[in-house]
């Protein structure tokens, strides 16, 4: 699974990067006393001008009529059922959540949930992974002169810089902090448009 999700997000950070794909997207900032959250959503669309089985490379072409090519891994189920033609589109979220803890409690550490799905047998190829990685720290140090905090995780130990005075306010040593990362990635391909 973290292969998988690894290769595919090499892959779409590539795609995002390149001028070839349509893409949509947004951030979006919360904040509520104790809790700050940050969320990024694309959405790219792409389609298919050649399929190369021997190799399993699909080149995909954007709206400024550009190629890029990609290798689809022994992961992708049903390679076979693509079409030059069919629409790809791949959406990419991810998130950071963190939540301050007062007066701590909690067992430092590190857990990560990972799930998948994919296509049925004879479907257009299409799937999701996804990962949510969650770390509990100790704030070990509060230095108001720099606005930052000192956070000790399961792995190492970070300084932080606390932007925001009121957030910062609320943080004192002992307190602990809850990291949650998410991302998540979905790829569908739609059937070419008939004539």
């Amino acid at each position: 699974m973290r292969k998988l999700l690894a290769t595919t997000g090499l892959v779409v950070a590539a795609v995002i990067a390149s001028p070839v794909i349509a893409q949509t997207g947004g951030a979006v900032v919360g904040t509520e006393p104790g809790k700050v959250s940050v969320a990024d959503a694309v959405t790219i669309a792409a389609t298919i001008t050649a399929i190369d089985k021997a190799t399993r490379d699909i080149t995909l072409k954007g709206p400024q009529g550009k190629d890029v090519t990609v290798t689809a891994g022994a992961e992708v189920k049903n390679f076979d059922k693509l079409k030059v033609g069919d629409q790809v589109t791949a959406q990419y979220f991810e998130a950071l959540t963190l939540e301050l803890k007062k007066g701590g409690g909690l067992i430092v550490g590190r857990s990560e949930k990972d799930a998948a799905a994919g296509a049925k047998p004879g479907e257009k190829p299409a799937g999701a992974i996804g990962r949510q990685v969650t770390i509990v720290a100790d704030v070990v140090d509060v230095n108001p002169a720099r606005q930052s905090i000192t956070l000790r995780g399961p792995q190492r130990t970070v300084e932080m810089l606390v932007r925001d005075p009121a957030q910062f306010k609320l943080i004192a040593k002992g307190d602990q902090v809850e990291a949650k990362y998410t991302q998540a990635l979905a790829i569908a391909v739609d059937p070419a448009a008939k004539k």
